[in-house]
């Protein structure tokens, strides 16, 4: 039970951080925990892949997840322009 309330605290502690730098989309808090949950998951696949870490512990979570949040809200604003 730990590992999922760690899970979702660092997820809308990044989805808040994201959505407060990526201006281009309001997000409720749920849509911030999720956002965030989920650019966790992206972060660590992309630091993963290029080969960067940022460290270990809760700030490095924190900071995986938020550029990954920021990454998937950018995306989103792209395509929110098309429509």
């Amino acid at each position: 039970m730990p590992n999922l309330l760690t899970w979702l605290i660092v997820g809308a502690i990044a989805g808040i951080l994201a959505d407060f730098l990526v201006k281009a989309i309001n997000l409720g808090l749920l849509g911030k925990i999720i956002v965030g949950m989920v650019g966790a998951v992206l972060g660590g696949w992309l630091f993963g892949v290029l080969g960067i870490s940022l460290g270990t512990g809760l700030l490095a979570q924190i900071l995986h997840a938020t550029i990954g949040a920021i990454v998937i809200l950018l995306i989103l604003s792209i395509f929110r322009r098309r429509r």
